[in-house]
């Protein structure tokens, strides 16, 4: 589905009016960058929201044998150290952060940025804007992230102060020493 940014010079919306716009329009999926710009995106398709269902189901099965920390799903949004507000089709944070988090604030944004994610491509969005957006996790202190593009069958690999690499959907993907044990065969899942 399109998307389309949203300049706002001069006004900058906190992370509680953010919030309160994403509430009242639970139609559509709102994030910010580091920039300040609004990101307003439409409802995934079918093919994305499938994908991402089954993403979350693995990460969340290894997740509750593990039990080493919190799996959250697309709707759930990350304030980042760098101003944006961004909400990642899988992410993980291990229970020593989760538990550090007010009760108050796990109602909010999450304050944080996760060790763990995932973003997958849909089929509008563009490649380049999601490096950047996966730049700005790696900034902003994620571990290990993986950006899926199911239309060239490529995963692009992001780990914590390391060069991007790639691999195609023939390799498992490796939840290394973040999601310790974990593996996904791509080629299986989708």
């Amino acid at each position: 589905m399109n998307s389309f940014v949203v300049n706002m010079p001069n006004y900058d919306l906190s992370d509680d009016q953010l919030l309160a716009l994403s509430e009242a329009n639970d139609n559509i999926r709102i994030e910010r960058n580091s920039k300040g710009q609004i990101i307003i995106m439409a409802p995934t398709g079918g093919f994305s929201g499938y994908r991402n269902s089954e993403l979350n189901a693995e990460i969340g099965i290894w997740n509750r044998l593990k039990k080493t920390g919190k799996v959250f799903d697309s709707s759930t949004g990350f304030s980042l150290s760098n101003g944006a507000m961004y909400s990642p089709d899988v992410a993980w944070i291990p229970n020593a952060k989760w538990n550090k988090i007010s009760d108050s604030d796990k109602e909010k944004f999450l304050p944080l940025c996760p060790d763990f994610l995932v973003e997958l491509r849909s089929k509008t969005d563009r490649l380049k804007d999601l490096f950047e957006k996966m730049e700005e996790y790696m900034e902003c202190g994620c571990r290990l992230a993986w950006l899926i593009d199911p239309y060239n069958e490529m995963v692009y690999i992001y780990r914590k102060g390391q060069s991007r690499t790639e691999q195609t959907f023939n390799e498992k993907l490796s939840g290394e020493d973040v999601l310790v044990d974990f593996e996904l065969n791509l080629k299986e899942l989708f």
